[in-house]
């Protein structure tokens, strides 16, 4: 592919194509000012939503579980299972899930896609083989006894904050999903499951494999250690005082009512709402209570339609949808699309949480709120990562502004110096959640129960920092930066949380260097981006699939390019002063040879990360403002006299 720099009419065909997105972005945008994109992720979150139904007794909606079922079988994969990801390979979780549902709403188990399914099924293990949420669930409608499930007690919620096993040691997820469930665990309750369906069959010749962890870093001696006392929590299950249980379990309701968020919903995630509704369901809430009424709305409201099918977000973003989107459109500048930003932060200035001190403040209590959600309404557990976004976008905004941000910009950023961990970096949620020992449990083996400091997040909250005007030898920046250069990996590339993947954090570790006035003859600078430029893809493009997340990674495995991607890799190697270089121009060309009618790119691979080696995201509005990003600063940059990027990200 020839370079854009280089080719006639070259300018004339990226500005047609920057001008096409920016319209097709436009009109998405709500009346109200913000945007929001669907979040999907995989067959487990459908699946679920069907059981769920069920397991409540619900009046029949068969047109809702058709669509469903048109969802769950279009994305089988073609090992005959269901992946995490696009293309990707079979999973067994999510595969009986998905076998589960389809049969629930009245698939024929001799039909061929689903007589596929069970024989892959079997040959991977079977239920034993399923992860810990999945055989709850199959324990739930009788399909697997409590037994093989790793014992959390109810009472864990009763115990000291300084015991080594504790709610507030674990991460925002980890807690409103597990809270409810202790409950759950505690009272055993069996699906009403009117139709009387079973999954029998998928125990018949399975293959003897034993579920494996998916957690980093487990330790031999810790894990025995767990599992022994696991078996002696089991053993004294029939002995606990009723009376403590009793106590326990109204713990349990005050922490998810205290937490609900009306109609948003427990932690405004799906697996915590769901289980929420099933709390209230066995506790004798009757349908039309206040609180279980509004977290079975919550859930509804996550459900997508679209032309013949349905599917279930596992939850919704639009706070970050929307900041990302104004940094696009702020990028891109000119009357419309700055009055659009302008729309667009001043939704966000509300939704600005002043007044809760969320579970963030275990750790930090003296810290006053000033945090964004990543979802509508999600007040106790803001996100870090978000917050910093919001305040670069609304400080780019400043000038237009009359200083209408000034409050909003100086309680988010007093908010972020504040959740600083010890070791210098910043985690999404939490400061100092490094309990690692907690990914031993048996119960842990999603691997993410914790929320440690992440490359990805100290790179935004120091990139916040620093367009603010904080100084490179500030404490916080310096210990960030040391942070920082201790992870960098050995071939120059640094880890991405919440993004796919390696290419993701570079991105945002550049932009972070760039920021704080880090030159190209840095040698940590400098060995990024050469990285960058090595992984780049024949046809100018970057991608990276989500197996870079194994535990047995070893480098980059080339995968097909894919536009979000590509514009992290263009706007990382631009904040690395290579805006001249012929890998940017490569990109850049395949970006806008790409670019679709209506002005959008198509990336059907999932880009966004929710839980390493578990759970993967497809952000469907990242194709859609990342590639414009990248775009409109290239041009900006190629057509100023300074090719230095200016802002944070």
């Amino acid at each position: 592919m020839n370079d854009v720099a280089a080719a006639p009419g070259s300018e004339a065909l990226l500005d047609d194509r920057i001008r096409r997105a920016a319209q097709a972005l436009l009109k998405r945008q709500k009346v109200d000012g913000h945007w929001v994109f669907e979040l999907e992720a995989d067959a487990t979150i459908p699946s679920e939503y069907i059981l769920l139904r069920q397991f409540l007794g619900e009046p029949d909606d068969l047109e809702l579980e058709r669509r469903i079922g048109v969802y769950l079988r279009r994305i089988q994969g073609g090992h005959d299972g269901w992946p995490l990801v696009h293309g990707g390979p079979f999973d067994i979780s999510a595969s009986i899930k998905a076998y589960y549902a389809l049969k629930m709403i009245g698939d024929d188990p001799d039909a061929p896609h689903m007589a596929r399914a069970r024989q892959a099924i079997r040959s991977h293990g079977g239920p034993r083989a399923a992860n810990v949420f999945t055989r709850i669930q199959l324990a739930l409608f009788g399909q697997m006894s409590w037994s093989a499930i790793p014992t959390m007690p109810v009472e864990l919620i009763l115990l000291p904050r300084w015991f080594p096993v504790h709610l507030s040691k674990m991460s925002y997820w980890a807690r409103t999903v597990i809270v409810p469930l202790l409950v759950l665990q505690a009272r055993r309750p069996l699906a009403r499951n009117p139709r009387g369906v079973g999954v029998s069959e998928l125990y018949k010749g399975a293959a003897a494999i034993k579920p494996s962890s998916k957690a980093a870093a487990t330790k031999r001696v810790w894990t025995w250690g767990f599992n022994v006392l696991d078996v002696v929590l089991k053993a004294m299950e029939p002995f606990w005082p009723k009376r403590l249980r009793g106590r326990a379990i109204d713990r349990c309701v005050e922490f998810v009512t205290e937490r609900l968020n009306e109609i948003d919903g427990l932690g405004a995630i799906y697996p915590a709402m769901a289980n929420s509704v099933m709390m209230f369901d066995i506790l004798d809430y009757a349908p039309n209570h206040p609180h279980r009424s509004a977290a079975r709305e919550s859930v509804e409201r996550l459900l997508v339609a679209r032309e013949d099918e349905v599917y279930c977000q596992p939850c919704v973003s639009p706070v970050w949808d929307t900041a990302l989107t104004c940094h696009a459109l702020l990028e891109l500048g000119g009357e419309a699309a700055e009055a659009a930003a302008d729309r667009g932060l001043d939704w966000l200035v509300p939704r600005q949480v002043l007044d809760v001190k969320g579970d963030w403040t275990e750790r930090r209590p003296d810290v006053r709120p000033g945090g964004w959600a990543f979802q509508y309404n999600n007040a106790h557990y803001p996100d870090l990562d978000d917050t910093a976004v919001v305040v670069m976008a609304m400080d780019r905004a400043q000038g237009r502004s009359g200083g209408k941000f000034d409050i909003p910009i100086a309680r988010g950023t007093e908010w972020v110096e504040g959740l600083q961990s010890r070791n210098g970096g910043w985690a999404a949620f939490d400061a100092d959640n490094t309990q690692h020992y907690l990914n031993n449990i048996p119960f842990a083996d999603h691997g993410a129960l914790l929320d440690p400091p992440t490359d990805d997040v100290t790179a935004r909250c120091v990139s916040m920092l620093a367009q603010l005007g904080v100084d490179r030898e500030s404490p916080a920046v310096k210990a960030a930066l040391d942070y920082m250069a201790r992870s960098q990996l050995a071939d120059g590339s640094w880890f991405g949380r919440w993004g796919v993947n390696y290419i993701y954090g570079t991105w945002s570790v550049l932009c972070a260097l760039n920021a704080v006035g880090v030159t190209g003859d840095d040698p940590m600078l400098r060995r990024a981006a050469d990285w960058l430029i090595e992984i780049q893809n024949g046809d100018g493009g970057w991608g990276e699939g989500c197996e870079s997340y194994d535990l047995s990674y070893r480098g980059h495995q080339p995968a097909p390019s894919a536009p979000s991607q590509t514009a992290w890799a263009l706007m990382g190697l631009m904040a690395a002063g290579l805006v001249d270089h012929p890998a940017v121009a490569r990109g850049v060309a395949w970006l806008t040879h790409l670019e679709d009618e209506e002005g959008f790119w198509p990336e059907p691979g999932y880009t966004g990360g929710g839980f390493p080696r578990v759970f993967y995201l497809r952000y469907h509005g990242y194709s859609k403002f990342f590639p414009l990003w990248a775009l409109a600063r290239y041009r900006n940059l190629t057509r100023a006299n300074s090719r230095q990027v200016g802002y944070g990200m």
